[in-house]
């Protein structure tokens, strides 16, 4: 009975120091890391694009993450998780796929990834967010000097074919 009891205890140490350890994570692009998860909160340091990372917590859209030289929070659309591989790359659509595969539900999409569903369910309108959302529009000079600078290339993408039997 003692070792069994010894086996679960070094079984329940083993699974308690994996959680500890954090998931692995590749820097998609450059970006900030900040000392909270907010856009307007202090800079604490930078990441390079392709910098591994641990996350360490995730709170709405950011992780909290670390890196080799610095903790911080980084917005979730900066990091991909799981482990990097050799030569793979994310491009066309498949860097856009954020649901789980395979499994029936899509659990998040790129517009609300991180929001769970409870969050979901009890939203409510807010025109002042609203407001406060609109007010971050750029004009298309200034999103083309972006993904200029980010080295973002534009693809072009069919539409998709219309569904049989549905009427206009």
């Amino acid at each position: 009975m003692k070792l069994r009891h010894g086996i679960f205890l070094l079984a329940s140490a083993l699974c308690a120091a994996g959680a500890w350890a954090g998931e692995a994570a590749t820097a998609l692009k450059a970006d900030e890391l900040k000392a909270a998860p907010f856009r307007d909160a202090k800079t604490v340091g930078k990441l390079a694009r392709g910098d591994k990372l641990d996350i360490l917590k995730q709170q709405s859209g950011w992780y909290q993450v670390k890196s080799a030289k610095q903790t911080g929070w980084v917005r979730m659309l900066s990091v991909r998780r799981g482990a990097a591989q050799k030569g793979s790359s994310v491009s066309g659509l498949a860097g856009l796929a954020t649901g789980r595969a395979g499994t029936g539900r899509v659990v998040a999409s790129t517009g609300v990834r991180g929001l769970s569903e409870e969050d979901l369910k009890s939203a409510k309108f807010d025109a002042a967010e609203t407001k406060k959302m609109e007010s971050y529009e750029v004009s298309k000079d200034a999103a083309r000097k972006f993904a200029s600078q980010a080295q973002l290339k534009s693809i072009k993408l069919d539409y998709l074919p219309k569904p049989e039997g549905v009427e206009p």
